[in-house]
């Protein structure tokens, strides 16, 4: 790939796999999975030539990924980006389909936060009594 004057050298697959968090490893999977919703360029040499927008989409895919979208969910939202607009009913139903998922998630968290911080205060006066002198508490209740 020859530099023009507008357009830019371009990144280097170490340099996106640092930027974004990503192994090298992770980065050629998402490529082959048609996660990247435009071709990976080349160099003259076939090395893979990322561009800003690149790293920009695989930040969205990884939060995506992180928030517990699987992968061919992604690739379907990828699908739809790179054919452009008129699907945006589509990519609207697939998000409110995956936000109603982090939802419950969320409130599953929040049960299992909620039970945690009684275990912890539970425990925190146990401790705290012993080390006021006096009688040590037994816990009957699950533990």
């Amino acid at each position: 790939m020859e530099n023009s004057p507008t357009t830019s050298p371009g990144l280097r697959i170490g340099e996106v796999a640092e930027r974004t968090g990503l192994s090298v490893h992770a980065l050629r999977f998402y490529e082959r999975e048609g996660i990247l919703d435009q071709p990976v360029r080349r160099d003259s040499g076939g090395r893979r030539v990322y561009a800003e927008h690149d790293v920009e989409w695989l930040h969205v895919c990884i939060i995506l990924r992180a928030s517990g979208m699987p992968v061919p969910t992604i690739r379907r939202y990828t699908e739809l980006v790179r054919h452009g607009a008129g699907n945006e009913a589509e990519r609207l139903t697939l998000m409110r389909e995956h936000r109603e998922r982090v939802t419950q998630q969320i409130a599953q968290l929040t049960h299992s936060l909620d039970l945690i911080n009684h275990k912890v205060g539970v425990y925190e006066d146990i401790l705290a009594e012993q080390t006021d002198g006096a009688p040590q508490a037994c816990v009957i209740n699950a533990g």
